[in-house]
């Protein structure tokens, strides 16, 4: 089966029980791209529901391919800053063959709903499969009520090279930075460290938490990140490699720059 029929037999399967986007879909037009964002989108907007073993199966061997064709990334592998356990890596979380890559989550914890959105919810969501919203729904039900900021949550990973995702809810800055959001942001990293350690994992990448969405400052998100992880880092010898992974250049100068003057500091 080409790629181009592979897709176009996942849409026609989401569209078979979700009729009411079948017209939205004739504005996606008939070539490659464009049926793969039809697609993205109809993942990302389809609640959570039982899948069939048929879409499954389509649906884990086109992420399979897009996986492999990204190419994974070994944590291991990445240079590392004085003391060998901290890297720095500006690239898409979804490549990186961590035990465990952290999700910016919200309270609901069930990905990202905005077809396409560039957030790292949607595109973590994306690119597992709708497995994970499936089993973020199943812990949502057990609950029944929201997840709490500065809590932490652990899934597989289902198609991603990871492991696990670690789903965090970070917290929404409105107006002013205050000293609770300050404790909050450094709860979601003590929080995915120690089940790291719970669960006897070596390697964890952290995206840069609440900065997008919950508009968090970017270079105090940093400061406290790196802290909280050089902290845990002098008591606990049980993770071995902890990345922290930017997409902006902005965000890479900022922890590149705080990574060198900590490493001078010690």
């Amino acid at each position: 089966m080409t790629r181009i029929d592979l897709i176009g037999e996942l849409n026609d399967l989401l569209l078979s029980e979700m009729e009411e986007y079948r017209e939205h879909a004739k504005n996606f037009g008939p070539d490659t791209p464009s049926q793969r964002k039809l697609l993205r989108s109809l993942m990302n907007v389809r609640y959570p529901a039982p899948l069939s073993s048929e879409f499954l199966q389509l649906q884990d061997a086109l992420l399979g391919q897009e996986r492999e064709e990204k190419g994974v990334v070994d944590p291991m592998a990445l240079p590392s800053f004085p003391g060998g356990r901290i890297a720095l890596w500006q690239g898409d979380i979804t490549r990186l063959a961590a035990d465990a890559i952290v999700n910016a989550a919200n309270s609901a914890l069930l990905g990202c709903f905005r077809p396409c959105h560039s957030c790292i919810d949607n595109a973590i969501h994306s690119a597992a499969g709708l497995q994970l919203r499936e089993e973020c729904a199943a812990i949502m039900a057990k609950q029944d009520h929201p997840e709490g900021t500065g809590t932490v949550r652990a899934t597989r990973a289902y198609n991603l090279p990871s492991r696990f995702v670690f789903h965090t809810v970070g917290p929404i800055v409105s107006g002013q930075l205050t000293q609770r959001h300050r404790d909050a942001q450094r709860d979601c990293y003590t929080a995915c460290l120690g089940l790291a350690e719970e669960m006897g994992l070596s390697t964890i990448a952290f995206c840069c938490i609440s900065t997008g969405e919950f508009r968090f400052p970017p270079e105090e998100a940093a400061r406290i990140a790196i802290g909280t992880v050089r902290d845990y880092l002098s008591r606990s010898p049980s993770v071995e490699r902890i990345v922290f992974n930017v997409f902006k250049d902005s965000d890479r100068g900022i922890y590149e720059r705080m990574l060198v003057s900590a490493g001078r500091a010690t």
